[in-house]
């Protein structure tokens, strides 16, 4: 399967795929304004199940001031003037099932391949409104994730080649984040990204690898096991909020 391929590694062995990229807000009459930078690091494996593969992966990313590039640790909303704890994403796990036959749109431009994914999430949101009235605006979480994967067609057509090197563009639309605090007002936001596959965790920026290994350090390697279900920043959030923590940074213990 040319998708296992290009997003991961047939064999199995862990891949690891770092972004880096900002986020604007959209609102009704206006904007749009650049909100935060923001860096992540995705680390996965891919495992031959019967039906097809299972990616068993756990990701981080982190908000930065827009300006300086520096991980923030608070946010002084322009929209409501509140400094807020910043929450960054620790997603554990962030699993996929990619069946048998399962064939995303590819297109051929010159010498590469484009593998095209978009993702359109409609589903209860884990946060609802009457219990979170100032973190979420909706009963239903909609967001799209919209996905395209760069690789050399040369690299995909060699059938011998478990692991074919990529880049990536990653765009989504999303509500604001629940630690914003802006649940009544209307708007979005939107983030534009874009990454590789890398040689390892060695090759990770160094700040980043220094921000997981003193939060998360179980962030830079893949699951060995599949679990359910997803960790998203929502269902992260509730968890915070049912047991709440001093540290906005760290990842949820579970």
């Amino acid at each position: 399967m040319d998708l296992v391929r290009v997003r991961a590694d047939l064999s199995g062995a862990e891949v690891v795929v770092s972004w880096s990229g900002d986020v604007y807000a959209w609102l009704p009459g206006d904007g749009p304004h650049h909100l935060f930078g923001f860096e992540g690091v995705n680390v996965s494996r891919a495992v031959a199940a019967e039906a097809g593969y299972r990616l068993l992966s756990r990701e981080a990313a982190f908000y930065l001031d827009p300006a300086t590039r520096e991980i923030l640790d608070t946010w002084d909303n322009r929209y409501t003037g509140d400094k807020v704890d910043v929450a960054h994403v620790w997603n554990d796990p962030v699993n996929q099932f990619w069946p048998h036959g399962l064939e995303p749109s590819t297109t051929r431009i010159g010498a590469d391949v484009v593998i095209n994914a978009d993702v359109l999430l409609a589903y209860p949101s884990p946060l609802p409104v009457a219990e979170y009235p100032e973190n979420s605006g909706d009963d239903v979480y909609r967001a799209m994730e919209l996905f395209q994967f760069f690789a050399r067609a040369a690299d995909v057509d060699d059938s011998s080649v478990d692991n074919v090197g990529c880049t990536l563009s990653w765009t989504r639309v999303a509500p604001w984040l629940p630690w914003m605090r802006m649940a009544r007002r209307p708007g979005a936001l939107v983030y534009h990204c874009r990454g590789a596959k890398l040689p390892g965790w060695e090759a990770v920026p160094e700040r980043i690898r220094k921000f997981v290994a003193d939060h998360g350090p179980r962030f830079a390697h893949a699951p060995e096991t599949w679990s359910a279900p997803n960790e998203t920043s929502w269902t992260s959030f509730r968890k915070r909020a049912i047991h709440p923590s001093d540290d906005a940074q760290r990842p949820q213990e579970t």
